[in-house]
């Protein structure tokens, strides 16, 4: 790719000091101090005297001895993670590889051509680890299969089955490790990668990262989650792909919340890349247009009243402003709504309740194998907000009630049975919307169902009116 992944990553060295000071990097410091018993592992014959030498070397100075003796420091790692099964020692044996690979990264590499010659698997022994109970032994390991899986220079990446396994085991992580700050440094090294992210995509990467940034999280995991999204924007198909994941909205309401300037740069790169970085110039537009149903435009214009030591930021805002702008003059109604639909947010706004915008545009919920009309009947399966459920039941009326062959349509889809359901629900207005919706299901004659719907009302008015009398 055309990107400078050195370039673009240059964060990276505030995000080194602050891992340095992170839970799993404050226990290592404590392990380093640990006194094991090489001797013993010796006598019992658990370790071989070769092993035993070059690990009481590698606790001393071990410049000199890694360089003139590359072999022998990798096999002793590799040998002793496979023959240790004492947890403290587990951790000390990793805490001395990650500090190994962290004094120079070009020892990736020497990982990586001794059991190339060999024809073993470099993954595996970490890979195990991971099965562990203990969470250092799983953190520390993840860590140093990420820095092997990225640093090195020449050498193959991670193989398919196994990058599966790793991706899919980082994901799982985010919905339940203590230490997500962990394992977001672990995703930000991994999709550095190009054919990483492409397989992160296909374990559901990216709705994890939402998921996980929704529940909400402090602003240290909202970066770094944050920064592996824009990372992603770089492939143009990832970029073109990401606001399918409701991205956008997500991304939005973080920058109305956060106080903290590194995450509302991050914030803005990801946007600016959703809008460089698509080839196809429709999605550049539905972003943009995502953009501005979700106020970003708003909380552009409280940026720029501030000031700010990154140049990048103020770059960014006046870029986004302009295109943001430029898209609202060029927003016809249906582009709106249809932002609105794909965001899952739906609110009572204008377009819905306009008879000329339904009698014009009911049709164009069938676009896309029925994009928009598949959505509004997912919503009404899944979401608990009683908002959203009454303007889906009022559009999925409508365009029974404007399209011809809408009930039909509505039917295959299963959105019938879901509107029925929501004759039962909880909230009134939840209720009162599926019953119109029902009606127009069920009704051909649309004036007249009008008309009864308004001697309904004008009936309630005068039972008031006379009530109050």
């Amino acid at each position: 790719m055309a990107e400078n992944v050195e370039g673009l990553l240059g964060l990276e060295n505030n995000v080194d000091m602050i891992a340095a000071t992170s839970a799993l990097q404050q226990q290592a410091a404590e392990i380093r101090q640990n006194q094991i018993n090489w001797q013993s592992y010796k006598q019992s014959q658990m370790i071989s005297p070769e092993d035993y030498a070059c690990i009481t070397t590698l606790d001393g100075e071990r410049t000199n001895y890694i360089a003139n003796n590359a072999n022998q420091t990798v096999k002793t790692f590799l040998n002793l993670l496979s023959s240790v099964s004492k947890d403290s020692t587990i951790q000390y044996i990793l805490v001395m590889i990650d500090d190994v690979l962290q004094e120079d990264r070009s020892r990736v590499d020497l990982f990586h051509e001794y059991t190339s010659k060999r024809k073993e698997n470099l993954w595996s022994p970490f890979l195990n680890l991971l099965n562990r109970n203990d969470g250092f032994t799983i953190n520390m390991s993840s860590r140093i299969l990420a820095k092997l899986a990225c640093w090195s220079q020449g050498h193959e990446r991670m193989d398919k089955s196994d990058l599966h396994f790793y991706l899919e085991f980082l994901k799982n992580q985010l919905q339940s490790n203590d230490d997500i700050q962990s394992v977001g440094r672990c995703l930000q090294m991994m999709l550095r990668i190009d054919e990483y992210r492409f397989e992160f995509v296909a374990v559901n990467g990216i709705s994890a990262i939402i998921e996980t940034l929704s529940k909400g999280v402090n602003f240290q995991v909202q970066y770094q989650l944050i920064f592996c999204l824009w990372v992603l924007t770089f492939n143009p198909l990832l970029a073109e792909k990401l606001n399918k994941f409701n991205v956008i909205p997500i991304l939005a309401d973080i920058l109305n919340d956060c106080a903290k300037e590194k995450v509302t740069r991050i914030i803005l790169a990801v946007f600016r890349n959703l809008i460089e970085k698509p080839e196809e110039p429709q999605i550049a537009k539905e972003n943009c247009i995502a953009m501005v149903q979700c106020k970003v435009l708003k909380q552009l214009s409280i940026l720029e009243q501030r000031r700010f030591d990154d140049e990048d930021i103020s770059s960014d805002v006046e870029y986004l402003a302009e295109k943001l702008q430029s898209s609202v003059q060029d927003l016809s109604s249906f582009d709106e709504y249809a932002t609105e639909v794909r965001s899952a947010r739906l609110e009572w706004t204008p377009v819905h309740k306009s008879t000329k915008f339904w009698r014009e545009n009911a049709h164009r919920l069938n676009e896309k194998n029925y994009e928009l009309l598949r959505i509004l009947v997912h919503l009404l399966e899944t979401s608990k907000d009683a908002v959203v459920l009454s303007v889906a039941c009022y559009d999925i009326g409508e365009y029974v009630r404007y399209y011809q062959r809408g009930k039909n349509v509505l039917e295959q889809l299963g959105g019938k049975q879901l509107v029925m359901q929501l004759l039962n629900h909880t909230d009134p207005n939840v209720r009162y919307e599926a019953l119109l919706a029902v009606q127009k299901l069920m009704v051909h004659n649309w004036e007249y169902l009008g008309k009864q719907l308004e001697k309904e009302n004008e009936n309630k008015q005068g039972s008031t009116i006379s009530g109050k009398a």
